[in-house]
This record gives structure tokens, C-alpha cells and sequence, in this order.
């Protein structure tokens, strides 16, 4: 009779903290409402509108940065036909182009829309306008014409890239926390309009991080009396995020590339040296960790082969 008296204190105690704690980590979807800019601030974004600016914004098209992967969600119990990544991808690519102050995009996904449009303008004025009226409007402009085309699109949506969790459990009461990582590809390359000449390629990737968290009891605190409580908690990273970093990413790494190529030029070229030094101390720092990663998984290939050969 103690050991009750001694749970249900313990109990009283300590369950409602945790209960409460996490319906406070809940986040109240009554009080969300809908805010100016965008949802997202990617980690890169500030240094893609901090660049030293061009010597004149370039005008750009992009028809369609499509969802390459061919992929769908997950489906639990029932089929799910929802793809795993953002169909929005095009949206996403011009407005990191027009942040970047480097392009100047032109419409050309809606274009049919955009000369479905000047059509009927210049049909109404045929038709209702006098002649001294017509005199009086002046010419629809001339579209503007791109001088780059961007193409690619999102080559690949890896899961379970990387999974995992920990967790224990003691007569009845426990807890668990589990992850999983997936993986975003990108691939962004620059066109010449002129003679059709793939300019610079380059190629971006996102990890997209899950945890789940998770405590529980259950047992019996008496003849027939069944104690059971859980609580827990789940973060998803968004994939649209992991998308639109990577493509930001690849817009500020196609913005450097073609500066050392000499495809654009920036106004002012000394002070975009210190961002050049930046990035290829960052490819130099990248370089060296894959080398490292590389050599260690030749080490372990060379010690499986050997036991393989060793076996009997």
C-alpha cells in the first residue's frame, strides 16, 4: 500500500509538468494568421541579396524548372498520390533571381496568357476605335527579349537518407526520440540564346531533417487498474524550405561562377573578390571533407575485402 501511495505522489507530481509542457511546445493554429513576405528565411538567402551588384541587371527567362524526380509521398494506410516535392519550383527560381538583383526575368511560363492578352488589345482597338482614335493611342512595346535561358529542375528526392533514434524503457515508463534525413538535389544551368551553348552548370543539395519525441506509461497500479499516458512531439522540416534554399543556393552559386568565367561582370570587382575568396574557401573546405569521407570508406572497403578473402 505504500509503493501506491508513493506512485500516485510521484504521479501527481510529475505528470502534469510534462503534459503541460508539451501542449505549450503545441503551437496554436487559431492564433496563425497570414503575414507579408515570405513564410521561409533560408540561411542563404541573406548572402544572395547582399552580393555587389551587376554592372547592369540581365534580362532572363525561365520557361520551367520542373519537379524531375518523378516521385510521391509516402503512402500510409491508403494510396497517396501527393508529390514529394513543390510543383512551385519555377515560382521559386524567379523570385530568387529577382532577389538577387543580378537578372531581370521575363514571363515566359505564362507566356501564351501574356500574348492572348496584347491580342485582344489590339483587336478592340480595331474594332471600336475611329481612326483619329487610334492616332491617339501609341503602339504596343516590343516584348523584351532574354539573352539567358535557366533550365534544370529538382533531379532528386532521396529519403531515409539517414535514420535513427534512441529510447528505453523501465517498468512500464519510458520514452523515445527518433530522426530521419532526407535529401533535396538541384541542378541549375545557364543557356546562351545566341548559339544555344550551355554557359555554367551547377548543383545544389538540402538535407531535410524529421524528430519525434515521445514519452509514455503504462502499467498496472492495482488489481484491475490500467494507468496509460503518452505525449509527444513531432517537427518536420519543410521540403518546400529544403527546395528553395537549394535552388537560392544555386542562383548564388551560378551568380560567382559566371563571374570567373567573365559570362557578367559586377560594378564593383574589388569588393566582390572578398565574396570569390568566401566561396572558394568554402568549395576548398567541402573538397577536403569528401576527401576525407572517401578515404575512410576505401580503408573499410580494403579491410571488408581482406576478410572476405580470409573467411575460411
Amino acid at each position: 500500500m505504500f509503493n501506491f501511495i508513493k506512485f500516485k505522489f510521484i504521479l501527481i507530481l510529475f505528470l502534469p509538468p510534462i503534459l503541460f509542457g508539451c501542449m505549450a511546445m503545441t503551437p496554436n493554429i487559431a492564433s496563425i494568421r497570414a503575414t507579408s513576405g515570405p513564410e521561409y528565411i533560408t540561411s542563404i538567402h541573406r548572402d544572395l541579396v547582399s552580393l555587389p551588384k551587376p554592372e547592369n541587371p540581365i534580362p532572363v527567362a525561365v520557361y520551367k524548372f520542373r519537379d524531375q524526380t518523378g516521385q510521391y509521398k509516402a503512402p500510409g494506410n491508403a494510396t497517396n498520390f501527393s508529390t514529394a516535392v513543390t510543383q512551385g519550383a519555377t515560382s521559386i527560381l524567379i523570385k530568387a533571381l529577382e532577389d538577387s538583383g543580378w537578372f531581370l526575368p521575363v514571363e515566359r511560363e505564362g507566356l501564351a496568357n501574356l500574348l492572348q492578352e496584347r491580342k485582344i488589345v489590339l483587336q478592340m482597338r480595331e474594332l471600336y476605335l475611329t481612326e483619329e482614335q487610334k492616332k491617339q493611342f501609341e503602339p504596343l512595346p516590343p516584348l523584351l527579349y532574354a539573352g539567358i535561358i535557366f533550365e534544370g529542375g529538382i533531379i532528386g528526392y532521396d529519403s531515409n537518407v539517414t535514420t535513427g533514434g534512441i529510447g528505453a524503457k523501465y517498468f512500464g515508463a519510458g520514452g523515445s526520440a527518433e530522426y530521419r534525413v532526407d535529401k533535396v538535389s538541384i541542378y541549375l544551368r545557364a543557356v546562351s540564346v545566341k548559339n544555344g551553348a550551355v554557359l555554367k552548370t551547377v548543383q545544389t543539395s538540402k538535407t531535410v531533417l524529421s524528430q519525434m519525441l515521445s514519452l509514455g506509461i503504462f502499467r498496472f497500479v492495482r488489481l484491475n487498474r490500467l494507468l496509460e499516458a503518452e505525449a509527444g512531439i513531432a517537427a518536420n522540416e519543410p521540403v518546400e524550405m529544403a527546395v528553395q534554399e537549394a535552388i537560392e543556393k544555386a542562383v548564388y552559386d551560378i551568380i560567382i561562377e559566371g563571374v570567373k568565367t567573365g559570362i557578367w561582370k559586377p560594378k564593383d570587382t574589388k569588393e566582390f573578390e572578398k565574396w570569390l575568396s568566401k566561396y572558394e574557401n568554402e568549395l576548398k573546405e567541402k573538397t577536403f571533407a569528401s576527401e576525407s569521407i572517401s578515404k575512410l570508406s576505401k580503408q573499410k572497403e580494403s579491410k571488408d575485402i581482406v576478410k572476405e578473402l580470409f573467411k575460411y
